[in-house]
């Protein structure tokens, strides 16, 4: 039976892990991107058809202290660099892509590398790594929103469907979620995330910190959902 063909995950806790090891809060993002890596090869591995991971929201950049969003950006800059040079992509025909204000928030020299990655997969087709960046599912949907204003402006007529919507989201060539994986022991929504994407999914709300969070817990919540039913609502 297939794995879920869209997991989500949100990798919360890298903070609380360093202080309740008495490092200083970068020590815990370090980790996490490390574990980032490990999820993203486990899921390649298990043939998941399409995984995207919160990257940051747009508060995280411009809420947090000067030091530690320099020191993310700068993370950022080093693990999109080091996917850049990530043969398994172009082996299992990976397509990433980065959706969110990256581009106005990002410095030139950290969205380079993320750039160069885009265009270096965008011909490959048989699975998606969709990275978060500066996120918010409010602007996604005020996005979505404000185009399909405008075409109904100039189309009067033009019913609004669910594929009109759909079509009009940035994740529209992307499938429904079907898993949500949420780390750090608080199950809690962040930003609106994917909320048109998510209706239907099923969701995994783990207590592990997400730099504690291994392969293979992954995999084995990936395992459980093989064969379950998707009944989106009927």
């Amino acid at each position: 039976m297939p794995t879920p063909h869209h997991i989500v995950i949100v990798p919360d806790g890298n903070r609380r892990w360093a202080k309740k090891k008495g490092l200083p809060s970068v020590a815990g993002h370090r980790e996490g991107a490390k574990v980032i890596e490990k999820i993203v090869q486990t899921a390649l591995d298990l043939n998941v058809p399409a995984l995207t991971l919160w990257g940051c929201s747009v508060s995280n950049i411009t809420k947090r202290t000067p030091q530690e969003v320099k020191f993310l950006l700068q993370l950022f800059k080093l693990h999109f660099n080091r996917l850049l040079k990530n043969k398994e992509l172009a082996k299992h025909g990976v397509r990433v892509r980065m959706l969110g204000r990256w581009e106005e928030l990002f410095p030139r020299d950290v969205q380079k590398p993320m750039h160069a990655l885009m265009e270096k997969t965008k011909e490959h087709t048989k699975r998606n790594l969709t990275f978060l960046m500066a996120y918010d599912g409010k602007d996604e949907m005020q996005s979505a929103i404000g185009r399909i204003a405008a075409l109904t402006t100039a189309r009067p007529n033009l019913p609004v469907t669910e594929e009109l919507v759909k079509q009009n989201l940035w994740t529209h060539d992307l499938p429904p979620v079907d898993l949500v994986i949420r780390t750090g022991g608080d199950p809690h929504w962040s930003a609106g995330l994917l909320m048109w994407d998510v209706a239907e999914a099923h969701l995994y709300f783990t207590k592990a910190l997400w730099p504690d969070f291994s392969p293979e817990e992954f995999t084995r919540v990936v395992t459980e959902q093989i064969g379950i039913e998707r009944r989106r609502g009927a």
